[in-house]
């Protein structure tokens, strides 16, 4: 990986209309055929006729690629948990396919269901037939990781969230989520917006495990960009409380001004605001994208939310008018029936990073010549669907927004123009330390832990076992 953050996007403040999308591809063999005139916004589309042949792996016979992809909707705690991601792929597949899918072979989907605690179950059974994963989304996806990697599935999923998945091998994102580096972007315009409550910032962390490790990613990156954590600590069960006025008075009586947290919207979240406004407790409340989604709003009915912020790195489902990418995406996951929020403009772009990569490798479609293109895509958009960001170096974009609950409807509070992201490089901060939860990374940026053998890595580069190991904190 070799990453840095020298002045890629420069240190000034701008805010950019983020409507070009860039693909770095590696050479490789283009298989003759027709293209399709689609496109996903500035993207050219991946998708179409040709000749390509051979079952070249797993999962790839003359005429299919088998992919699985899925999402945590049958968690009974929270029912349709993520479905949205699910729901982007199985879209994305049919309006590939009906192009003549990549290069001439049809796409197979395969839905799996984690329902969060089923995660390796369903990695295993992955393992037996699909080509990839891609475009999913699994709250404690560590659980699986061990055997994704023993059977080399490589995958582009939508989010990671385990420390050792973030920065795995056989793993690329669209929106890289690494354990050693965090996006703080909201850091800074919550301060633009309410000034020195960032110095008085409370929690609300659930017992969840991949929730309390995110956590403490995020408070150190966002105290390294300015703000005051108080001490708070409380856990609340993450399959609920019987009340949830007791952590409310304890954050009013911390003098919490603002309260950040990873947790879904859910009973958890619900019944929280609810304590809050039955004591009077206006804070802030600030989380990220897995806040934005249409369940949220349309629970708003008496606007307990509506102090309620989330930090995007997608242009929200409101700028559908100023960028085609956008409306590309709804239209062809409503037309699927589907349900449409960030998480699934997550999973459409990772497929789209999958379906463009795989079209370059043609008729040597293999895991191994996704892996040698996906690692050198150094910018991607997804079709101006998302901020930029580097996933062959693993690297978060340096650009956000912040969007708020206004009633039952999602606004851009920050930049107010919709279709702008406001990009610093002093958006993406370093973690080390007990924020890294323990993770050791060589000297490439890669988790070493579930590393075999066998495990795959791209042409050109040194092989997992002869790169040395450092720490996060070291390779930062």
């Amino acid at each position: 990986m070799g990453r840095t953050l020298r002045g890629r996007l420069g240190g000034s403040l701008l805010a950019l209309a983020m409507v070009a999308s860039v693909a770095v591809l590696a050479s490789g063999p283009s298989p003759a055929g027709a293209t399709s005139t689609q496109t996903f916004g500035t993207l050219p589309s991946p998708c179409g006729h040709g000749r390509a042949t051979g079952a070249t792996n797993l999962g790839v016979t003359n005429s299919t690629i088998s992919i699985g992809y899925g999402d945590d909707a049958g968690y009974t705690g929270d029912p349709g948990l993520d479905q949205e991601m699910g729901d982007a792929v199985k879209a994305m597949i049919k309006w590939c396919d009906a192009q003549g899918g990549i290069n001439g072979r049809q796409i197979v989907g395969t839905y799996y269901d984690a329902a969060i605690l089923n995660t390796n179950t369903e990695m295993a059974a992955a393992c037996k037939t699909e080509f990839m994963m891609v475009g999913q989304g699994f709250a404690l996806d560590e659980l699986g990781e061990q055997t994704r990697l023993g059977c080399n599935l490589v995958q582009v999923p939508g989010f990671t969230v385990g420390p050792d998945v973030a920065n795995s091998y056989e793993t690329y994102q669209a929106t890289p989520n690494p354990v050693d580096y965090s996006p703080v972007s909201a850091a800074y315009q919550i301060e633009h917006l309410y000034g020195s409550k960032t110095q008085h910032v409370g929690q609300l962390v659930t017992s969840l495990s991949s929730e309390s490790q995110s956590m403490a990613k995020a408070v150190q990156a966002y105290t390294e960009a300015g703000w005051n954590f108080i001490n708070c600590p409380f856990v609340e069960n993450y399959t609920g409380e019987p009340s949830y006025t007791p952590f409310a008075q304890k954050l009013q009586g911390c003098g919490a001004q603002i309260v950040y947290t990873d947790n879904s919207p859910g009973p958890v979240l619900f019944g929280q605001l609810e304590a809050d406004s039955q004591l009077n407790y206006n804070p802030i409340w600030v989380g990220d994208a897995n806040l934005y989604t249409p369940d949220f709003a349309a629970w708003n009915t008496a606007g307990l939310g509506n102090n309620f912020y989330v930090r995007l790195a997608y242009e929200p489902l409101e700028a559908a008018k100023a960028v085609p990418a956008v409306a590309k995406y709804i239209a062809i996951v409503k037309a699927d029936g589907g349900i449409t929020d960030q998480l699934g403009e997550q999973a459409t772009s990772s497929f789209l990073l999958w379906a463009t990569e795989a079209k370059a490798c043609g008729s040597q479609l293999t895991r191994q010549c996704m892996i040698n293109h996906l690692s050198k895509v150094t910018t991607w958009t997804g079709g101006g669907i998302q901020a930029p960001a580097d996933p062959a170096q693993n690297m978060p974009p340096q650009c956000g927004l912040l969007v708020k609950l206004d009633g039952t409807k999602w606004v851009q509070a920050y930049p107010a123009k919709l279709g702008t992201f406001q990009c610093n490089s002093k958006f993406v901060v370093p973690n080390s330390g007990e924020a890294i939860l323990g993770t050791t990374l060589n000297s490439a940026g890669y988790s070493m832990k579930y590393v075999t053998p066998s495990t795959l890595y791209p042409a050109g580069t040194t092989s997992p076992q002869d790169t040395p190991p450092t720490t996060a904190a070291a390779a930062s």
